[in-house]
């Protein structure tokens, strides 16, 4: 299928991350776009505002004339989390359309283009940006596929520029959810970690492994691998290919960090590699395992022969990921953070930066959990990690695509959570809660619909009345 030569592009579940970031290239390049959701967000009336025609109904009478009857220049992208029992997809099935995976979409536009991508179970997003930041603040012809809104660009597309006699590099996040990175061929692969996770899609933690696996191996035989030093370890060798290897982690490998200083604002550090030494980075989006992620995304900015100072200014200026340690307000009363973490690995590393870089406060973690199956499969780890703050308050559980499982809930997580004070809110409670108790340091946490409370805690707290 030559994708330039479509008539237009229907998106099941145009609202995605993901999806949003492929409907913005189509549009970009000139075919019409369309798509539905199931309910209106920013991201949606963003993509209406580019010129996008979105429906928030699944019935086929809310189709556009254009997609009432199937044509081989038409073509429907669809995303596991439009179920296929939707009506619009029956539709689309049952009528001859052309129905493709985003996943596929994503390695049709990327199959021709030298590619690097980012895979890991967490990570991804922000390790994507900041190798996609590094490149294009430099010069370097760069294109990139994001699985979040970049702080630098206001977007989750970076555009190349094919006017330039240099080749384009894309970067992909390559997302192992439903095996979506599979569809991928990278000339350099990193991955950031390979905790289980999805366990409704793979069944277990090895079952994830070979998952990784089969990835890894779809690297170029004359490329890179740049792989967490704990996911290297989780990895047979024989699984690795051809790729020549590179470890990395905070402390040791091939590639590691060193002189670590934590401030209020920024984490400071030097890179270490077996053939160049970079000092005095300086990177605004705290956090040990950011710095993690920057390791990885500076090896990659080596391989394309940045310069050190390049390296060093492309750092300094990187602004983050919405939703990644982000931070929304503070005062001389109450520091406010927003981070999506929803795997107890990322609420550990995002709450044991919080404590660092606040000793002397007392932290209050709104926890939202996302999916009954996570929840179910996790709910020792969730405790354990949610534990580091000194209280926590648990919103119900944002189910996503999924049905309630019987005695999965909230509540399950408080007997084993230590924290001092612990408790589970409504959402419309929230604001008196924490009126009520009075946070020094506030974080909110979670993949869910949490985000829609980010802008009330805001106006909450600019009001004075934190």
């Amino acid at each position: 299928m030559n994708l330039k030569n479509l008539h237009s592009v229907f998106f099941l579940g145009i609202g995605g991350i993901g999806m949003s970031a492929i409907a913005r290239w189509f549009n970009h390049i000139g075919v019409p776009v369309y798509g539905y959701d199931k309910t209106p967000s920013p991201l949606t009336e963003t993509l209406s505002e580019e010129g996008m025609e979105i429906v928030y109904t699944d019935e086929v009478e809310s189709l556009p004339e254009a997609f009432k009857a199937s044509g081989a220049d038409k073509l429907i992208v669809w995303t596991p989390a439009v179920p296929q029992s939707s009506n619009l997809y029956k539709f689309f099935g049952n009528n001859g359309f052309v129905i493709k995976k985003r996943a596929a979409v994503l390695g049709l536009i990327t199959r021709n283009m030298e590619s690097v991508a980012i895979a890991g179970t967490h990570g991804k997003t922000t390790t994507s940006s900041m190798v996609a930041h590094l490149l294009k603040h430099s010069g370097h012809n760069t294109a990139a596929f994001l699985g979040g809104l970049t702080q630098n660009y206001k977007n989750n597309l970076i555009l190349h520029d094919e006017g330039s006699a240099e080749s384009p590099v894309v970067v992909v996040e390559a997302d192992e959810f439903d095996r979506s990175f599979l569809h991928l061929h990278p000339d350099l692969s990193i991955v950031t970690s390979i905790d289980p996770d999805h366990l409704d899609i793979y069944g277990d933690a090895e079952q994830l492994k070979e998952g990784f696996a089969s990835f890894i191996r779809l690297t170029h035989p004359d490329g890179k691998l740049i792989i967490h030093q704990d996911a290297y370890q989780k990895i047979s060798h024989a699984d690795l290919g051809a790729a020549k290897v590179y470890q990395y982690s905070l402390n040791s490998g091939n590639i590691h960090a060193d002189n670590i200083k934590v401030g209020t604002g920024t984490f400071s550090f030097d890179y270490v590699a077996e053939d160049i030494r970079i000092d005095g980075l300086e990177l605004s989006v705290p956090g040990f395992h950011n710095i993690e992620n920057a390791l990885a995304a500076i090896a990659v900015a080596v391989n394309y022969g940045l310069s050190k100072e390049a390296i060093i200014e492309g750092i300094a200026t990187y602004k983050g990921v919405k939703r990644r340690f982000e931070k929304i307000c503070t005062n001389e009363r109450i520091i406010y953070i927003d981070d999506y973490a929803h795997h107890p690995e990322e609420i550990k590393a995002f709450l044991l930066s919080i404590k660092a870089m606040y000793p002397d406060k007392k932290v209050t973690a709104v926890f939202q959990p996302h999916l009954f199956t996570r929840t179910r499969d996790f709910a020792e780890g969730f405790s354990e990690s949610l534990s580091i703050a000194d209280t926590v308050v648990l919103l119900d559980i944002y189910p996503a695509r999924e049905l309630p499982i019987e005695g999965i809930t909230s509540e399950m997580l408080l007997p084993r959570i230590t924290s001092p004070n612990k408790s589970v809110v409504d959402k419309e409670k929230l604001l008196s809660h924490l009126e009520q108790h009075k946070p020094e340091v506030l974080v909110t946490i979670g993949a869910g619909d949490i985000d829609r409370l980010v802008k009330p805690i805001e106006k909450w707290i600019k009001n004075d009345k934190a």
